[in-house]
């Protein structure tokens, strides 16, 4: 994808994969690699500041002999991941605009 992609997006991202079902960092980066260019080094960033923000938890859970973790998402990041789907929804309703034609209406 050409566009840039900020980091409410990616958030918005990771909270509503993770609001579907929990998952490991791995999985994450492959679903949202589905939709936008991002490495499992920017990924990992993410899930911190989402962590520290109190919208994702973790736990540790045992695979082929090793730790996996798996992060899931907190009721503060329910709350954030319908904030971040209304910003988007006003977001795109406003750049189609633009690419479309047409008028905003707040």
């Amino acid at each position: 994808m050409t566009f840039q992609l900020g980091s409410a997006l990616l958030d918005a991202c990771v909270l509503a994969i993770v609001d579907k079902e929990d998952a490991y960092g791995y999985s994450l980066t492959q679903q949202i690699q589905s939709v936008m260019d991002i490495s499992e080094s920017t990924l990992y960033p993410v899930l911190r500041r989402l962590q520290k923000a109190n919208c994702l938890t973790t736990y540790d859970q045992p695979y082929q002999g090793r730790n996996r973790r798996y992060y899931q998402i907190t009721d503060q990041g329910r709350i954030r991941l319908l904030e971040l789907l209304k910003e988007w929804q006003k977001y795109k309703e406003m750049v189609d605009c633009v690419l479309i034609g047409g008028k905003y209406d707040e």
